[in-house]
């Protein structure tokens, strides 16, 4: 289980620093846990969405 979530952070991390979120010298990333990576990771899939904060369409 360890090892799955270990490979886990560092797709994380390799996917935080591709899309410029860190650089590879930042030396936090290392030291931020599974969780906190995935929030991360969906803070910058929110803000990077074309309807931002807002979601997808709903038609009313």
């Amino acid at each position: 289980m360890r090892n799955k979530d270990e490979k886990k952070r560092q797709k994380l991390i390799n996917k935080l620093i591709f899309v410029n979120v860190y650089n590879k010298e930042d030396q936090q990333l290392d030291k931020l846990s599974l969780s906190k990576l995935e929030y991360e990771y969906r803070r910058f899939k929110l803000q990077s969405h074309p309807h931002g904060e807002f979601g997808s369409i709903q038609w009313v």
